[in-house]
């Protein structure tokens, strides 16, 4: 059975922001119907389309109450009055194409892009250096930090950069050729690694390498979901991984089974997944929901979001968060209930890193 995967491409060298046009191409799918999948997390042709707006694809909280924000196109941005204004902070940055962010204790900021790799900063996003030797590829769709160092989410697998040093290591083998689009850690040790057509694979150090959990992830209509875009951990060391279209799914085995717990969910595509001591809460292409019971309920939040279709979701300071849109950047300071916009000066042009030849 071949699964059709949507690739956005450039309608013009020098735009991509907002314009673009849907290409179907056969990947390989180990059962189930054909679907269309997405190149790029979250970025979709409808979402795409709000020509005008910026299209942000990740966020990220850093030292002092500072937002910075990844957009598709027009490189990142930063606020330090919780998102009230936005300053471009670019210089360095050779890819505006920002698929990820993280940030680590010592403050220093890490962006992944499309084509340029992963960037640093140590001087809260007023200039940015590539750190790149030892990637193989270097399509970045996921950044996590912890103790050892920064891991990053690639078009070959995963890697790891030690904490100290400047050059990336494979993590171990088994993930080989194969697009990497979440992380998360459990506080066993537990590595897990959600894939672009392979599923969730799990890795534990002084173990042969990555292990493929083929056990679940079967959907309320008995579809085998292997498309992974999101992976969170709760406080009971459950795991959730959420899927392109297949919904979210829970684990409290680490891996071994899996439960769909997003049946009561208006939309299967997930863009966001956090869980917290106040519950678990999604985003996804029909706005962002909450659940408290694992699953059995859902419910929405979504007062005051203008663009439901949210790209990405992290939580800000004392219960609030932020949501990345199409249309720019939303702000909730009362756990979800309601959002305000807050995007001014999320403006400016749109230019492509690379010549598409």
């Amino acid at each position: 059975m071949l699964r059709h995967m949507l690739v956005l491409t450039a309608l013009t060298v020098g735009s991509l922001q907002g314009i673009v046009h849907a290409e179907a191409v056969p990947v390989a799918n180990e059962g189930g119907p054909l679907k269309l999948e997405q190149s790029h997390p979250g970025q979709d042709p409808s979402a795409a389309a709000d020509i005008g707006n910026t299209s942000i694809q990740a966020l990220a909280s850093g030292a002092g109450g500072v937002i910075y924000a990844g957009s598709f196109g027009m490189g990142i941005f930063r606020s330090s009055d919780r998102g009230g204004t936005w300053m471009s902070a670019n210089e360095g940055l050779t890819d505006p194409f920002v698929l990820c962010l993280t940030t680590g204790k010592d403050g220093a900021i890490y962006a992944g892009t499309f084509r340029g790799g992963v960037f640093r900063s140590r001087d809260a996003g007023k200039t940015w250096q590539p750190i790149n030797k030892g990637l193989k590829r270097l399509e970045i769709k996921a950044l996590m930090m912890d103790a050892k160092g920064l891991y990053a989410g690639t078009g070959d697998g995963v890697y790891v950069l030690p904490a100290a040093q400047d050059q990336w290591k494979v993590v171990t083998t088994g993930l080989d050729e194969i697009l990497v689009h979440a992380l998360a850690r459990t506080d066993d040790g537990t590595l897990y690694a959600g894939t672009s057509g392979k599923g969730v694979h799990s890795y534990k150090e002084r173990t042969p390498g990555w292990t493929r959990l083929r056990q679940g992830l079967k959907d309320h209509e008995g579809l085998v979901e292997n498309f992974i875009r999101v992976l969170a951990v709760d406080k009971e060391q459950g795991v959730y991984a959420g899927t392109f279209d297949g919904g979210v799914f829970r684990s409290g085995d680490g891996g071994k089974t899996w439960l769909p717990i997003s049946r009561a969910l208006p939309n299967d595509s997930i863009r966001g997944l956090i869980s917290n001591e106040r519950g678990v809460y999604v985003a996804t292409g029909r706005g962002i929901f909450k659940t408290i019971d694992k699953g059995r309920q859902w419910m929405p939040l979504n007062k005051g979001l203008s663009n439901l279709s949210v790209q990405v979701l992290i939580e800000g300071e004392k219960g609030g968060f932020y949501a990345g849109t199409s249309s720019g950047v939303f702000r909730s300071d009362d756990d979800g209930l309601t959002w305000t916009a807050v995007s001014q000066g999320l403006e400016g042009e749109s230019v492509a890193p690379f010549k598409f030849n």
